[in-house]
């Protein structure tokens, strides 16, 4: 039993349990690495529900996390596959441009997997609450609170009533207000966007057939993914779901999220058309602004920041958890081939080539995403016929459209 002032002893603490740090805590851990994990929050409440109405769209590149790391095999139900992609471009309550941008996956060849799956963001942590409890290599502190100190020669995680943790690094996967990053005094770059980002889900009378549609109005993009069948979305069941993330300038998104269901259905609509028949909403919405960061370095004393705590990015390619993911691949090789080589995982050369290998790719994406909001969330006719133009030539550009598709599979 871990008694106040006793000591562990492990190779990395990583602080955050959540979709990023948990699901490296269990790939370190399925490696034998010997690793502990501190979330000041209890997790079993985050299976609720109502605590996060969100579904992740995890890429063909950030699958390869979640399987080595035991948890797709955990997730409660079936992911929804990603088979097809649409990029349209339009007004609300009128038809979408005549140009526009479809990827199948299909292009790729007979035999191409899925783009991505769609899993709920309960269905994750459900997988994470069932699978690190059995990782003999894993401890998990939550909900708890700890101080971390940082010296050249190594870490001491000290959880308040309970162990003091000796490691050789620590992760910071807190989320975007991460106070170890702030500790280590690593500024921050922050974009205001001036939406806010509504995302629900609803149940149609059509099926959605796997295709994913993202499709541009003045005010941001209105995001509509596939999901899995759900038996309990309504009563009887629902054979067809889809999640939506709809962005909106933020004064018009708070007058939008006080509609009535009935009256929110139809706006929804309005911006969605009518290609799925009658929608129905399930369950209840949820409303997050929005905004981009990057930190201005990832790394300090024994200390990697992954996730949120080292960026954010706007949603409009449906990619901010997948860089997080990406961060996880990255830093878990990194540190199974230094424990398993006998060398040190908190090393000042081994956190220069994870900042090496991730924020390049951070960057260029935060620059991508912003530049799309920009360029797309305009009613302006030159911007609206540059970009109709440019979604057409892409997509009779097979070169450029197999690099899109990398892009959204997460793979090079």
């Amino acid at each position: 039993m871990d008694t106040p002032n006793s000591r562990l002893i492990a190779d990395v603490c990583i602080m955050g349990a959540g979709p990023v740090g948990g699901s490296l805590a269990c790939r370190l851990a399925e490696a034998g690495i010997a690793t502990v994990v501190v979330d000041r929050a209890a997790l079993a409440p985050m299976e609720h529900p109502a605590f996060d109405g969100r579904a992740y769209a995890i890429s063909a590149g950030s699958r390869r996390l979640l399987d080595e790391a035991g948890l797709w095999p955990q997730l409660p139900e079936a992911a929804q596959e990603i088979r097809e992609i649409r990029v349209s471009d339009g007004k609300v309550g009128r038809p979408a441009s005549p140009l526009f941008l479809h990827f199948d996956c299909q292009e790729r060849g007979p035999d191409a997997g899925p783009f991505g799956w769609m899993v709920e963001a309960r269905g994750l942590r459900i997988a994470l609450n069932r699978h690190m409890p059995t990782l003999p290599s894993l401890r998990v502190f939550a909900p708890a609170e700890a101080s971390v100190e940082r010296r050249a020669d190594g870490a001491i995680v000290r959880i308040a009533g309970g162990p003091d943790i000796a490691c050789r690094l620590v992760v910071a996967a807190e989320g975007r207000h991460s106070p170890l990053r702030e500790q280590a005094g690593i500024p921050v770059t922050r974009l205001p966007y001036g939406q806010t980002g509504m995302t629900f889900a609803v149940a149609h009378d059509h099926p959605h057939c796997g295709i994913a549609i993202e499709h541009f109005l003045p005010a941001g993009p209105f995001a509509l993914l596939p999901m899995a069948p759900s038996a309990d979305a309504l009563a009887g069941g629902a054979p067809h779901v889809s999640a939506i993330v709809w962005t909106e300038r933020t004064a018009t998104a708070a007058r939008t999220m006080a509609l009535d269901d009935a009256r929110f259905e139809r706006e929804a609509t309005r911006r969605l058309g009518d290609h799925l028949g009658r929608i129905r909403l399930v369950g209840r919405r949820w409303s997050y602004p929005l905004s981009a960061m990057l930190a201005h370095r990832y790394v300090d004393t024994r200390l990697a920041l992954a996730g949120d705590a080292a960026h954010g990015i706007h949603p409009i390619a449906g990619q901010g958890l997948n860089l997080g993911f990406r961060d996880a691949i990255v830093l878990g090789d990194l540190v199974v081939e230094a424990v398993q080589a006998g060398q040190d995982p908190g090393s000042p050369a081994l956190l220069t080539r994870y900042q090496r290998a991730r924020r390049p790719d951070n960057m260029a994406m935060l620059a991508m995403t912003d530049g799309l909001d920009r360029l797309f969330s305009s009613d302006n006719p030159v911007l609206r016929l540059a970009r109709d133009v440019g979604i057409a030539a892409v997509h009779r550009l097979p070169p450029l459209k197999r690099l899109f598709m990398q892009q959204a599979m997460g793979v090079r």
